[in-house]
């Protein structure tokens, strides 16, 4: 049986789509709008910052919350408070604001949006479980991720597309619609969170139970810091603009290719895995798509050309969806219903210290060493990142899901 059969799951699947396209949408327009006013490496860093920061200052409280309070509605109230960040964003643009007050207007919509998906993360990761039987983890993680990467594929592509026809105030106002109709999905999702399990103590020692429970898990652990440094050392979405402007001397429907080229090597990963699900030596398997991710990073940043580039950044994302998949079935197969919530949210600290402070982190290396070569370090640092995990995290390693 596939999960795809199962009714609330496609409205779930359907939902999470339509979020994930308006965050992609907004994510190239606030990059370009930004380097356009800038001209800055450091400034589209500080973008990631702003985001982050709100966002791991919830995240553990929010994961609490996911675990004591109906998992649909937090969704739903995350995804309106996205749309209303997206919205004011729409107002901002289209208001001829002087350069300083636009930057700080985008800075602090996109601290609030961070605010939102710190919320949104744990409640949408938890709610699959309630709808999806344990068997079938691993066909929904597969679904999951090849929804999310065509949203990835299409979102940058359309985004970019949108910012040069209709301007920044459009794409922005696009992008909230396409969240309120999300919304509307999630409403006529029939599951409802079985609260018999909820943690009975204080904020603080429900929090605690989480963290311990992750910090102990060895595979569980050794997972999210793959995750953790390998994105944090090797992503380079962020100076995608630079190389953009630059290095190939494109505009923003090239940017939108770009931005888009991973996520289409995922997509059909992802795509062949609701087929062929990854189960004998599946940490072994984790391990070495990030190795070589790290290693397509490197040859990214040593091409000049725009179609190889791309090339690279497309095999990049080929091994990057085996390892979102082997990782998401992980985090769904060992983590007991009632405590998804708290590990969800742990494991969004991760993904989201690796990814925006991951483009702070790119920001400021470009800044020191110059737009390629941190690239290049970037990458380097990831490959050398598998070697130590493999060597600290023996359980990972041996790791199969029969």
């Amino acid at each position: 049986m596939s999960a795809i059969k199962i009714i609330d799951f496609r409205c779930l699947l359907v939902a999470r789509v339509l979020v994930s396209l308006a965050v992609q949408i907004q994510g190239i327009t606030v990059g370009w709008q930004v380097y356009e006013l800038t001209k800055s490496p450091l400034s589209l860093g500080l973008v990631g910052l702003a985001e982050v920061l709100p966002f791991i200052a919830v995240a553990l409280y929010a994961g609490h919350v996911t675990d004591v309070v109906e998992r649909r509605r937090i969704s739903m109230g995350a995804s309106l408070t996205l749309a209303l960040a997206f919205a004011l964003l729409a107002f901002a643009s289209g208001a001829h604001l002087k350069q300083s007050n636009l930057l700080f207007s985008i800075y602090g919509l996109v601290a609030l949006t961070g605010l939102a998906r710190g919320f949104y993360g744990p409640s949408v990761f938890a709610l699959l479980s309630q709808i999806v039987p344990r068997k079938l983890y691993g066909n929904a993680s597969a679904w999951t991720t090849t929804m999310w990467q065509t949203s990835a594929v299409l979102g940058p592509v359309l985004g970019g597309f949108l910012y040069v026809k209709c301007g920044a105030a459009t794409t922005y106002a696009f992008a909230s619609f396409l969240l309120l109709a999300a919304v509307v999905c999630f409403q006529v999702i029939k599951s409802r969170t079985d609260l018999s399990g909820s943690p009975s103590g204080t904020v603080a020692s429900s929090i605690m139970e989480g963290l311990r429970f992750v910090f102990s898990n060895q595979i569980m652990l050794g997972a999210m810091s793959l995750d953790l440094f390998g994105v944090l050392f090797g992503g380079a979405v962020a100076l995608l603009p630079i190389f953009t402007d630059e290095v190939f001397h494109r505009g923003p429907e090239a940017l939108g290719v770009l931005r888009a080229a991973p996520s289409v090597g995922a997509f059909l990963t992802a795509v062949v895995l609701t087929r062929f699900p990854i189960r004998h030596n599946a940490g072994l398997t984790l391990m070495a798509s990030v190795a070589a991710f790290g290693l397509c990073m490197i040859a990214f940043g040593l091409s000049t050309d725009f179609y190889l580039s791309l090339a690279f950044l497309a095999i990049s994302g080929i091994f990057d969806g085996v390892s979102v998949y082997v990782r998401a079935t992980v985090y769904q197969t060992f983590t007991p219903d009632e405590m998804k919530g708290r590990v969800a949210a742990v494991n969004g600290i991760f993904i989201s210290s690796s990814n925006e402070i991951g483009e702070f982190e790119s920001g400021v290396a470009a800044k020191l060493l110059g737009t390629v070569r941190s690239v290049i370090f970037g990458g380097m640092a990831t490959v050398l990142v598998v070697f130590v995990t493999a060597l600290k995290a023996p359980k990972l390693r041996r790791l199969h899901l029969e």
